[in-house]
């Protein structure tokens, strides 16, 4: 389960240093649910994973400007 939490994660992040702001959306759509139910079992904290979302979606902003 970390391990697919992990390659969620990196999928965005391969996407925004792509450049692409569409793939890195909908990568980021789709890693949301997992870093949810991750922290849901109780594999990492809560608060790890509003973190790991909001950096993201940080970088997925950036992207626009």
């Amino acid at each position: 389960m970390r391990t697919r939490l992990r390659t969620q994660i990196k999928n965005v992040l391969h996407a925004i240093a792509a450049g692409d702001r569409e793939a890195a959306l909908s990568a980021y759509q789709a890693a949301v649910p997992v870093i949810d139910s991750i922290a849901d079992k109780g594999i990492i904290h809560k608060n790890k994973a509003a973190r790991h979302k909001s950096r993201l979606n940080a970088h997925i902003k950036a992207l626009q400007a």
